[in-house]
């Protein structure tokens, strides 16, 4: 595993963070809590050092089986923890609220799941367009002060949002959806990390499927992620992507068989302004595998290759 500064923060980091969506276990597929468990364990043993997760992946679930891995470990101290504000999973919907009194209720029940008396990094999950961004902020500068977070950062935001959130206190991180199928954020990572944050890129795996274990369309239920959220999974992108999978066979063929899973998070790790990469897995075997991927670098020929067959894939034009 390899390790980057985080912005100014002065945390070091691993590239691969643990992202918990699926571990909380709604909007993906079923996994036993064992492997749930499992799947954190696996993560600090492969060095990953940070876990991100939320209030609203499955109401706390999630939450409080990383609270339970690390204090069944003994590794609180060691390791560090994202969690999320503004947004909950009440009744199978997500509602977002960053007033002030939803920003310190859900941090102390962060605390309380997560077995914890200090969040490393606070994130606004998103933003709820009706809070003014200098109420949010001063509720999370005052939770800073009282220690009980030590560092305020900001999910799905736009460059023009941080800008003027940033007036009222200082943003240090920035989590944004970035994959091969979804570059769209790049100019506002790229604009943060050169304001000094730590950057995060979630969805490196395209909701899985740039994994290349999904070759057939199919139906999801209304609130599966793969059919709420990721638009990866309708045509005609699902088609597109089809072909771009194409081209990584053949890249992992050459390679002797790298999994599709570790090119993909090696093409988003490898760009300057990621500070790590979110990958999600419910299975111990699954995130070994996403871990191995920072062992080891694409060449540029490769990452060229790639570059060339996601731009065919996101224009539509054929090979």
């Amino acid at each position: 595993m390899r390790y980057k500064p985080f912005g100014n923060t002065g945390m070091q980091v691993s590239e691969m963070a643990l992202g918990t969506w699926g571990i909380g276990g709604a909007g993906w597929d079923d996994h036993p809590e064992d492997s749930r468990l499992e799947a954190i364990r696996t993560a600090v043993d492969c060095g990953v050092n940070l876990i991100d997760t939320a209030p609203a992946y499955n109401a706390g679930a999630a939450e409080r089986h990383v609270g339970k891995v690390l204090k069944d470990l003994g590794l609180r101290q060691k390791m560090i923890i994202t969690t999320k504000c503004g947004t909950e999973f009440q009744g199978g919907a997500y509602v977002r609220d960053c007033s002030p009194e939803a920003v310190v209720r859900e941090c102390e029940s962060s605390l309380r799941n997560l077995q914890t008396d200090y969040i490393d990094l606070y994130l606004i999950h998103w933003p709820d367009g009706k809070t003014p961004f200098s109420e949010t902020m001063d509720a999370l500068n005052r939770l800073k002060r009282q220690g009980k977070i030590l560092h305020i950062g900001v999910s799905n935001f736009t460059r023009e949002q941080m800008e003027e959130a940033g007036q009222y206190g200082l943003i240090e991180a920035y989590q944004a959806q970035h994959s091969m199928v979804f570059p769209n954020n790049e100019a506002a990572m790229a604009w943060a990390s050169g304001q000094g944050m730590g950057v995060m890129a979630y969805g490196a795996l395209g909701g899985g499927i740039l994994t290349g274990a999904i070759r057939e369309r199919r139906e999801y239920a209304p609130g599966d992620s793969r059919s709420r959220f990721y638009q990866h999974f309708r045509e005609p992108m699902f088609s597109r992507i089809m072909e771009l999978l194409e081209e990584m066979d053949r890249l992992s063929e050459t390679r002797g068989g790298t999994p599709l899973a570790q090119l993909a998070l090696n093409w988003s790790a490898g760009k300057p302004f990621v500070s790590t990469c979110v990958a999600g897995a419910q299975t111990g075997r699954k995130v070994r595998e996403n871990a191995a991927a920072f062992d080891w670098s694409l060449t540029p020929g490769e990452r060229e290759r790639l570059d060339q067959a996601i731009a065919r894939c996101l224009s539509g034009e054929k090979a």
